[in-house]
């Protein structure tokens, strides 16, 4: 396993993280625990030292399974966790004060909530789970951010960027009060490379890259005939004639690079960790079999440039979630 610096925080991460939402069996149905302990301990065994993982996933059960892992395993592996916003609103919308989303003592109790959920004294990355650049001067979050660090319960902040909007975080680094940005990022979403990254670069912030594979479609697994489980999120993600669009898309990428539709996840993920911007990427792995898949390609190789200018042609700008 490779590991790279999560900018300036001084943690050395895995440039394969683990992506815990889908342990949480809220939104991504047919996880089972005994599998997703099964999971998380293999990517360990593989070198894997950084797990993300937030309050909203399945109420805390995430955090739990994710604390449980950590105390038994004797090697140091760093936890990022996220406060969801007090309005229940995905993603931030415009024109609402910060106070309405993340009120200072909110802030706190979340805060104090993913302690006992994961067991710790200390969380080495708290995000807040929306953000609106907006908020930058307004509301209490920083100054109980500030309170938190100060009692050595946050080592470290960050903030999770609406979903396909990059840029609404740029004013936040600028002021320097950001360890951290997750970001979607992906072959289909090539955005963040217009503004965000270069702003992460100059101001030494550590960059976590989220929905590396568009919710499964850059497997190569989505096909018109694909079906999904009776409250799973991905029923509404890939609705009406989007499973037909992303197998189109994906049997683009598949013959401009002369490469088979098995390979497509490994050139997803080399493609985001040739960005020099990037600290990790955190796929989302449940079964032990995509775990084994992904830690491969945690060697240090990005995709050979050639390949990687062939992908600029493949940006898709859309928005699934809406």
């Amino acid at each position: 396993m490779h590991y790279r610096k999560l900018g300036r925080t001084g943690l050395e991460v895995s440039e394969i993280g683990y992506g815990a939402w889908g342990i949480g069996k809220d939104a991504w149905l047919g996880a089972e625990d005994d599998e997703s302990l099964k999971a998380l301990n293999t990517a360990i065994d593989h070198g894997l030292n950084f797990i993300d993982t937030a309050l909203a996933y399945g109420n805390g059960h995430s955090e739990r399974l994710v604390g449980r892992v950590v105390k038994e395993r004797d090697e140091k592996i760093y936890v990022a966790t996220k406060i969801p916003p007090k309005n229940k609103v995905w993603p931030a919308p415009t024109g609402i004060s910060a106070d309405e989303a993340f009120p200072k003592d909110y802030v706190r109790e979340c805060t104090e909530q993913s302690l006992a959920n994961l067991g710790f004294e200390a969380l080495d990355v708290q995000q807040l789970h929306v953000w609106q650049d907006d908020w930058v001067g307004d509301g209490g979050w920083l100054e109980a951010v500030e309170d938190l660090k100060a009692e050595g319960k946050i080592l470290n902040f960050g903030v999770s960027i609406n979903d396909h909007q990059p840029a609404n975080a740029i004013k936040l680094i600028e002021t320097g009060v950001v360890d951290t940005v997750q970001v979607i990022y992906n072959v289909f979403d090539q955005s963040p490379e217009d503004e965000l990254f270069a702003a992460c670069i100059e101001h030494g912030v550590g960059v976590i890259v989220r929905v590396p594979f568009d919710e499964g479609a850059l497997t190569g697994t989505i096909t018109p005939e694909t079906t999904f489980e009776e409250g799973d999120f991905r029923n509404e993600y890939f609705k009406g004639e989007r499973k037909k669009e992303v197998q189109d898309r994906v049997r683009a990428i598949v013959g401009e690079l002369g490469v088979s539709e098995d390979e497509i996840a490994e050139v997803a993920l080399r493609y985001i960790l040739s960005h020099p911007a990037v600290s990790a990427v955190i796929p989302g792995m449940r079964s032990v079999r995509n775990v084994e898949r992904n830690m491969r390609v945690g060697d240090g190789k990005g995709l050979p440039e050639d390949q990687v200018q062939k992908l600029k042609a493949h940006r898709w700008v859309r928005n699934y979630y809406q």
